[in-house]
């Protein structure tokens, strides 16, 4: 028998034993928040980095960025780590269950329900969120780019819109700003998933067997090959960083960090020779880190973004 100690909170409304002896609100308020506490909890521990960036952010919203991440983490995780199991019904499942908690407003699986209760509050595209499995679920199957477009194709889905789905939540109804500031949006998602599969060359040619990268299939990893790629994220991050600056409250301070963050991290690779890439994962270590987070704080508060 497992007690449960249960504490007794003025809300204003009548409260009601529950069959298992447990006080009830009548509201589903507390499942909402162990939801997104949740998602918290799985940014924290999949993503240091994303989750200070996420904290700077006002409380209001980060719930729902937070509930973003969850859902794209575990989608994620589920074609890249859950090896050994049937990662198609394992995402068929996620994806069918996803669609029916969305459609009945409630989900047992609290990644799921969290994320769809931000999806309904700041009205997120079904067309982004089916993208985005779109891309998942080629991991399944492709692992060879051939061509830019290839390539385009599966980081819109995989990174572009998961840009879009949190601008949705920054601008929190204004279209005229999301439309304005759709664009840089997807080129910071581009950048970021570059940036991403460089870092993860070795893991990702060794371990799960895909190149991203066209370069990777018509000829070996070498600098030139990696500069190719660099000067694309370059150009991606130059975009990018115009939307960020208009980016409205804390929410510009917050992808600003993650801006800065992935910079240091590029600034890393571009020292690093093609051939150690390919060997090793490239880290940026916790004082830089801090360090960044610091300079960024004066940058917000002096007004020099």
């Amino acid at each position: 028998m497992i007690l449960l100690a249960v504490t007794e909170q003025n809300t204003g409304e009548k409260q009601q034993p529950t069959k298992a002896g447990r006080l009830s609100t009548g509201t589903k308020v507390l499942f909402d928040q162990v939801s997104f506490e949740t998602s918290k909890l799985i940014t924290k521990s999949y993503s240091s980095s994303f989750s200070s960036a996420t904290s700077l952010l006002e409380p209001e919203i980060r719930e729902a960025i937070y509930s973003i991440y969850g859902f794209v983490r575990y989608a994620d995780e589920i074609v890249d780590t859950f090896h050994g199991y049937d990662k198609e019904y394992l995402l068929s499942k996620f994806e069918n269950d996803f669609y029916e908690g969305l459609r009945g407003g409630i989900s047992m699986n609290p990644i799921l329900h969290s994320f769809q209760q931000t999806v309904m509050k700041y009205h997120i595209s079904d067309e982004h969120i089916r993208a985005f499995l779109r891309s998942m679920r080629s991991d399944l199957s492709k692992n060879v780019y051939m061509d830019e477009n290839e390539m385009s194709d599966y980081i819109y889905g995989s990174a572009d819109v998961v840009g879009l789905m949190c601008l949705k939540v920054f601008v929190n109804g204004d279209e005229e700003l999301f439309n304005h500031l759709k664009m840089p949006a997807m080129k910071l998602g581009s950048a970021f998933q570059k940036v991403n599969f460089l870092r993860d060359l070795k893991d990702d040619t060794e371990g799960l067997n895909r190149k991203y990268f066209p370069q990777l299939s018509i000829t070996n990893f070498d600098n030139k090959a990696k500069d190719e790629i660099i000067q694309s994220i370059d150009e991606d991050f130059e975009a990018a960083l115009i939307g960020i600056r208009q980016l409205p409250g804390r929410s510009k301070l917050a992808v600003y960090v993650a801006y800065k963050y992935y910079c240091l991290l590029l600034k890393k690779l571009k020292r690093t020779p093609a051939s150690t890439i390919l060997n090793r994962r490239v880290r940026v270590s916790g004082h830089l880190k801090a360090l960044l987070l610091l300079k960024s704080l004066a940058d917000y508060r002096f007004g020099f973004i």
